[in-house]
């Protein structure tokens, strides 16, 4: 059930930095940027959408004491508000903003459970290399475009095809691994390597530092069913 909640606590300085670090990177793609804030079992699962790869993205901080609580708040208003520079005793958020009218893909959330890990996706390195061979070739073609046809339209045809590739034997096109990279969830973690998930029609490419969700066979996020849950 959705409470009323003004504040947060952490369960450390760093996961309040991690989620500030987050936050900051959705703002780069969309300043207006809002996210659905879902909290249960001690922990904070904060979805966003990032414009740029169509994907949903999705962080999970830990939390200190008992928050039972799901609203839609200003990304741009929680950072914020956010404490990053307190001790472990006193890192949080002073006082949560305001909700606000929440974007269509916020009533579209992946599922709660259900997840079952699929074989066939490359490793942490592999992934980086393919990305990097997509940009090179992203940038060839676009300067390949004679100067009548470089276009914002042109430019998205050429994305579109490169993006939309799938990694692997897996259907995760490489835009989703784009978006992990690009909002810092494909960092160097040993121990802990990626991994792809898929519950339904929806594949979740899982990091320790986050996750992409997005509907599978080329699915984006504008025909979803609505469904509520957290991941």
């Amino acid at each position: 059930m959705t409470v009323p909640v003004r504040s947060l606590r952490f369960a450390d300085a760093r996961e309040a930095a991690d989620l500030a670090a987050f936050l900051g990177r959705l703002l780069h793609y969309d300043r207006a940027a809002a996210v659905r804030l879902q909290a249960g079992g001690g922990a904070l699962a904060v979805f966003g959408r990032p414009p740029s790869f169509e994907v949903l993205a999705i962080r999970t901080v830990r939390l200190s004491g008992v928050h039972e609580f799901d609203v839609t708040v200003s990304a741009g208003e929680l950072l914020e508000a956010l404490d990053t520079e307190g001790t472990d005793e006193t890192a949080g958020v002073g006082e949560l903003p305001a909700p606000v009218t929440g974007p269509p893909w916020a009533g579209m959330l992946p599922p709660r459970g259900g997840w079952q890990e699929r074989p066939g996706l490359p490793g942490p390195l592999d992934l980086g290399s393919a990305l990097a061979g997509a940009v090179a070739e992203f940038r060839a073609r676009d300067a390949a475009l004679p100067e009548e046809r470089r276009t914002r339209a042109e430019r998205d045809l050429i994305g579109r095809d490169i993006w939309s590739r799938t990694v692997g034997n897996t259907e995760l096109p490489l835009r989703a691994v784009h978006a992990a990279q690009s909002l810092g969830f494909l960092r160097p973690a040993p121990g802990f390597p990626v991994a792809l998930l898929t519950s339904g029609a929806w594949l979740r490419l899982r990091t320790p530092f986050g996750s992409i969700a997005l509907r599978g066979a080329g699915g984006g996020l504008g025909t979803l069913a609505v469904t509520v849950g957290s991941v």
